[in-house]
């Protein structure tokens, strides 16, 4: 069996069809899925690049944080420091004063009373000299 002409021509209307579907259709679709698989994978790298920077920017953050509330604790800490010492100068202060007006009031007291005392004895002499004369009617000597 010898083909005949229209084989050949069906052959070569075959032939220039996948030749024309390669250059128009194939190899263009081929080169766009390539361009897009290859903006794809920049985009990826774009956005792992950028998470690793949002990580070591949260971080960074932490850490700041961190640090400037240990700052702040110190500072609470030296403050309520400070102010315990100030209360222990006051309290000993107002403890001195309390005890110096203490010894002062304790002095008037027994200096009052030493002079009462005086007095009472004086009085009482006198009293009983008062007395002696009106119950022996004259006076005592």
């Amino acid at each position: 069996m010898i083909p005949d002409l229209s084989v050949a021509w069906v052959i070569a209307f075959v032939l220039l069809l996948s030749v024309l579907l390669d250059r128009l259709l194939l190899r263009p679709v081929t080169r766009a899925m390539s361009q897009r698989e290859g903006a794809i994978r920049s985009a990826r790298e774009l956005a792992e690049a950028s998470r690793a920077r949002a990580h070591m920017a949260a971080d960074e953050l932490e850490t700041k944080t961190r640090a400037a509330r240990a700052e702040v604790y110190r500072q609470m800490e030296e403050k309520r420091r400070a102010a315990l010492e100030r209360r222990a100068e006051v309290v000993a202060d107002t403890r001195r004063e309390v005890e110096r007006s203490l010894a002062d009031a304790t002095r008037r007291v027994r200096s009052q009373a030493t002079a009462a005392r005086a007095l009472l004895e004086r009085d009482a002499d006198a009293l009983a000299t008062i007395i002696v004369e009106r119950v022996l009617g004259r006076k005592a000597s």
